[in-house]
């Protein structure tokens, strides 16, 4: 049986990511930070009996060793970094917010290397061997035409530079990464006004996710399965 591991998993895409890969009959380790109020992912853990449910604040070293501890010689053919955090409510220029920058890093740039870190083993002992961030074209310099939102932006470009750093460095043991487009989603983040529905773009990123390429990897794809300019 495949295993997908998830950050994020008690809402919004990650929630519905593991209702797809559920679906689809995989193992799924769903994590969040408090699984004793994710009244949704109790009753799908409960309905469906390859999902887990794990305690873990990915700013937290100490839960991720003990995640890490936990999971020692379980194959994870795909750790997908899914948690994630707008910022500051203010982030225009003369705005900064420099603990609430710093809290963004941590847990949209930081969090993901420190959990791959630990987990490589797991994913080097996998079929697929997958390592997966939810980026955003809000981190391409590229597609950059409306300013703003700079700590949520640079820690989304600075996300999408690790992956691809990660490409590089893993690529001997056969570890693919990849940087995933949401696109505008109605989550709680995306608000909404949003015109994808979560169970639309969970779809997409599963697909991206399940047919992902030697070549694509380092990459930035949506939810459609095209590939974003940095």
């Amino acid at each position: 049986m495949s295993t997908l591991l998830i950050t994020g998993a008690n809402r919004g895409i990650g929630l519905e990511l593991v209702k797809v890969f559920a679906g689809k009959g995989w193992r799924v380790l769903a994590c969040c930070r408090r699984p004793e109020v994710a009244t949704e992912l109790q009753s799908l853990a409960a309905a469906a009996s390859g999902v887990t449910i794990h305690r873990l604040e990915v700013t937290d070293g100490g839960q991720i060793a003990a995640l890490a501890t936990e999971l020692a010689g379980t194959p994870i053919d795909i750790l997908l970094n899914n948690a994630g955090i707008k910022g500051p409510k203010q982030q225009g220029f003369g705005q900064s917010d420099e603990e609430g920058w710093l809290e963004t890093f941590r847990v949209n740039t930081i969090a993901p290397m420190r959990l791959t870190e630990a987990l490589v083993e797991q994913v080097a002992a996998s079929e697929r061997r997958i390592v997966a961030t939810l980026g955003t074209v809000m981190g391409s310099i590229a597609e950059n035409s409306s300013g703003g939102y700079y700590a949520y932006r640079t820690s989304k470009a600075a996300v999408h530079m690790l992956m691809k750093g990660l490409a590089i460095d893993l690529a001997a043991r056969g570890i693919l990464t990849v940087s995933l487009h949401p696109g505008w989603v109605r989550t709680s983040m995306g608000g909404k006004s949003a015109p994808v529905a979560p169970a639309e773009s969970a779809a997409g990123l599963a697909e991206v996710l399940l047919g992902l390429t030697p070549e694509q990897s380092g990459g930035l794809y949506d939810f459609e399965g095209k590939e974003r300019p940095w």
